[in-house]
């Protein structure tokens, strides 16, 4: 199952992002979530671009601790990415996505 969260929505520091990211991955998690697409944007408004260069630091250090099993960024997320080709595997609905081959940097795709 694919779920769609929305970090950007309300503007939050990256602080806050990395709070609500946390507590939403947990949930997600608790619902049985494949992966979690991470809208977060690119910068356009100042603080989607402090979150989207902040994420990859917050998502490598919990591929470490076993928190999640990886993610791609939105301008990887194409099916000539071998991540993203192993990540239909885990969850198929990722082949549906509305942005797999649009390299949109405004998201990110997170495995649990």
């Amino acid at each position: 199952m694919l779920e769609i969260y929305n970090l950007e929505a309300g503007m939050p520091t990256v602080e806050q992002a990395e709070q609500l990211l946390d507590n939403k991955l947990l949930q997600a998690k608790r619902q049985g979530v494949k992966a979690l697409k991470v809208i977060h944007g690119y910068g356009s408004s100042g603080v989607g671009g402090k979150i989207k260069k902040a994420l990859p630091g917050m998502l490598k250090s919990r591929v470490q601790r076993g928190t999640i099993k990886g993610y791609i960024r939105g301008e990887d997320f194409s099916i000539f990415n071998a991540d993203t080709r192993a990540a239909f595997l885990h969850c198929p609905d990722l082949r549906k996505d509305s942005d797999l081959e649009r390299y949109n940097n405004g998201i990110t795709i997170v495995l649990l």
